[in-house]
C-alpha cells in the first residue's frame, strides 16, 4: 500500500479518534492519558513526504525501537507501554490489521523541546560545520579530521526541533539557557551514555553508529525516554566490513531515494515526484537489512 492509500486509510478508519499530530512519518491518537502511535510508511527527502511509500517502513521503525526499549530499560525508563493489540482499547479492535506491527501504546508526555544529539563520526551537518570553524555546535575538534572520521570522544551537539524543514544544530549554551543547565547537564549525559551503550552493542552486530538523536520527555517528575529510538531515520547506522574514512559511508537508510531525487530535474519543492517501484523496494530492504542486523532476528 502506497503512503497516501495508507495516510487516507488510517485517517478514516481511525477518525473517532482525535488525532494530536501528523508528523513526516508518525500519526499520532489522543487516549486520554496515553498516545496511540502509527508509523506509517510514509518517507520524507529533503523536506519533502514523496507519494510512493517504503515497503515495511513503517513496521521496521517501530519494531527496531520497542527492541532497543527493551534494550535500554535498566538505563532509563521510556515511555513506552504495549505494542500488543490485544491490549488496545476495545474501540481499536476492529482495526487490527493496520495498527499491527507498527503502532505502540504510550505513555503521554511533557516533551522537551530539544533534539538530543549524539555524534561518534564526523559526518552530514557535522562534517559541514567543521570544515566551516573546525568545531560541531560549539564543540571544538582536533584538526585534520577527515569526512566519516571517528571522533576522540562522543559529543553531545544539540539540535532545535522542527515540524517542518530541518532542525538547527544549537551549542550547549543554548539549550542550557533555554531549559535550564541541570536540565540541560542531564540531557547531555543521558544522551552520551545512551550513544555508548548502542554503539557497542552495534559494534557486535557489525555496524557502525555514527550518530543518532533522542527525544525526552516528562511524565510526573520523571524523565522518560521517547518517540522512535535508534532506527534508520533518526541515526547514521554503517556496515562496519566497508568503513573506509575520507569520504561518504554506504548506510541502512533512504540513500538510494536520494540518490535517484538527485538525478532528476527536480527543484525540490513540493510536490514530491512519485518513486520508481525498484528505488522503493531497495530502500526497503535497506531497513529491514537494518532491523535484521541490529536484532538478529527477522522482521
Amino acid at each position: 500500500m502506497n503512503s497516501t492509500r495508507q495516510t487516507i486509510l488510517l485517517q478514516a478508519q481511525l477518525g473517532n479518534l482525535p488525532l494530536c499530530a501528523r508528523g513526516k512519518v508518525r500519526d499520532v491518537y489522543a487516549l486520554d492519558d496515553r498516545l496511540l502511535i502509527v508509523a506509517t510508511d510514509r518517507l520524507s527527502a529533503f523536506d519533502c513526504v514523496l507519494p510512493t511509500g517504503i515497503p515495511d517502513k513503517g513496521r521496521v521503525l517501530t519494531q527496531l525501537s520497542i527492541f532497543w526499549f527493551d534494550f535500554l530499560r535498566d538505563l532509563i525508563p521510556t515511555h513506552f507501554l504495549t505494542a500488543d493489540v490485544d491490549r488496545y482499547p476495545a474501540a481499536l479492535a476492529p482495526f487490527r490489521e493496520q495498527l499491527e506491527g507498527r503502532s505502540m501504546l504510550v505513555k503521554r508526555a511533557r516533551m522537551i523541546e530539544v533534539e538530543c544529539v549524539a555524534r561518534g563520526y564526523l559526518s552530514g551537518s557535522g562534517w559541514k560545520e567543521y570544515r566551516e570553524r573546525g568545531s560541531v555546535c560549539g564543540v571544538p575538534l582536533p584538526a585534520g579530521l577527515r569526512e566519516s572520521d571517528q571522533l576522540p570522544e562522543p559529543i553531545f551537539t544539540p539540535a532545535t526541533k522542527a515540524q517542518t524543514g530541518h532542525d538547527e544544530n544549537v551549542s550547549f549554551e543554548y539549550v542550557a539557557s533555554a531549559i535550564g543547565a541541570e536540565l540541560a547537564a542531564r540531557l547531555r549525559d543521558l544522551t552520551l551514555a545512551i550513544y555508548r551503550r548502542a554503539a557497542e552493542y552495534a559494534g557486535t552486530r557489525g555496524i557502525l553508529l555514527a550518530d543518532t538523536k533522542f527525544e525526552f520527555g516528562f511524565v510526573g517528575d520523571e524523565l522518560l525516554l521517547c518517540d522512535e529510538v535508534l532506527t534508520p531515520d533518526s541515526s547514521r547506522f554503517w556496515p562496519a566490513d566497508t568503513y573506509r574514512p575520507g569520504g561518504p559511508q554506504p548506510s541502512y537508510d533512504k540513500q538510494f531515494v536520494r540518490d535517484y531525487l538527485e538525478s532528476l530535474h527536480w527543484d525540490k519543492q513540493p510536490p514530491a515526484p512519485p518513486l520508481p517501484a525498484e528505488v522503493a523496494a531497495k530502500t526497503g530492504e535497506k531497513y529491514r537489512q537494518a532491523f535484521e542486523a541490529l536484532t538478529g532476528r527477522p522482521l
